[in-house]
């Protein structure tokens, strides 16, 4: 068996798993979240149901704000079936395969698969910062203590943005393919691409903490005070981020939906807040599935999903600049 065809073996083997897991996580979601359904609110459903739909798309558009600056622009369309059919990858076990499956699918585009990886692997470190600075606020609640110090919060949170640097990030991105023996990237990362995909990441941890917000206010019947509206957008970020680093657990099914409750549970019962991560857990599942479809038909239209890998179009060396390497 030739390599081509252990390849186009091993895609197929690797579809079926994502198939099999994302329909798992359906029908377990579905069973939990059935009984609530009911107690929610046509509109408010709706609503949450579209502040769940604009977060991908607004990580897609931070993902591909990368990949444009590192050499390889993409179009919305062809951008979006590359980044949301991977991301189904996230309910395998372990963050790389959505990684895999994006790098895959750009090959076919022309898009070097080193530097989809690098892009997906610098979009999962960016997500989990940003998650984790807006998450702080919740912090101390999940730790059983009524407020953090403010000096605490001001450190991580220059920690977290000395983080994110450009210089660094770049040092990171180089370090990283010396030590699994890649060639390193055509050129740096610049800072106005990656401050852009901060904000984009950003707004999509706000509209995602909205759409908890909304269902939160209408399963328990509370007022959108500013103590929930705070542990709803930063409980989520919170939880998820600890998800995200969750790697033994697709999606960090679990892990996020029990520090969510557990955070929420300070301004409702219990009950009520479990119930919230349920539903919010499975309007995730719908909307990566509804979106990833609409990529893999995309794919499908323009041969993605099958067809043989375009060879990248060699990236013209730029001018060096005249400050540091890493300005915009």
């Amino acid at each position: 068996m030739g390599r081509r065809s252990i390849l186009a073996l091993l895609r197929l083997l690797l579809m079926a798993l994502v198939v099999t897991a994302v329909v798992v996580a359906l029908v377990t979601s579905w069973e939990d979240v059935s009984p609530y359904l009911g107690a929610i609110s046509p509109g408010p459903l709706a609503l949450a149901f579209l502040l769940t739909l604009i977060a991908p798309y607004a990580t897609m558009l931070g993902w591909r704000t990368m990949l444009a600056d590192l050499g390889s622009p993409l179009r919305q369309a062809p951008a979006a079936g590359v980044f949301f059919v991977g991301q189904l990858g996230k309910y395998v076990p372990g963050s790389i395969w959505a990684v895999i499956a994006q790098a895959e699918m750009g090959s076919r585009l022309g898009v070097p698969r080193r530097r989809v990886g690098v892009v997906g692997l610098l979009a999962i470190a960016l997500a989990l910062l940003t998650g984790g600075v807006i998450g702080l606020p919740a912090l101390p609640v999940l730790l059983g203590r009524t407020e953090l110090g403010g000096s605490a919060v001001v450190l991580v949170v220059v920690l977290l943005a000395v983080a994110c640097y450009p210089p660094f990030v770049n040092a990171g991105i180089r370090r990283g393919l010396r030590l699994v023996r890649r060639q390193p990237l055509e050129h740096d990362l610049g800072g106005r691409s990656v401050l852009l995909t901060l904000v984009w990441f950003t707004f999509a941890w706000f509209v995602s903490g909205s759409a908890v917000l909304v269902v939160a206010t209408d399963i328990a019947g509370l007022a959108p005070t500013r103590q929930v509206v705070l542990m709803c957008i930063c409980g989520f970020a919170l939880s998820a981020a600890f998800g995200m680093i969750s790697v033994l657990f697709p999606a960090g099914f679990g892990i996020r939906d029990g520090v969510l409750a557990l955070i929420l549970a300070t301004s409702m019962p219990l009950a009520a807040a479990a119930a919230v991560a349920v539903v919010i857990r499975f309007l995730t599942i719908g909307v990566d599935v509804l979106v990833a479809a609409g990529g893999w038909a995309w794919g499908r239209r323009h041969d993605l999903l099958d067809s043989a890998p375009v060879p990248p179009t060699p990236t013209p060396a730029p001018s060096p600049p005249a400050g540091n390497g890493a300005g915009p």
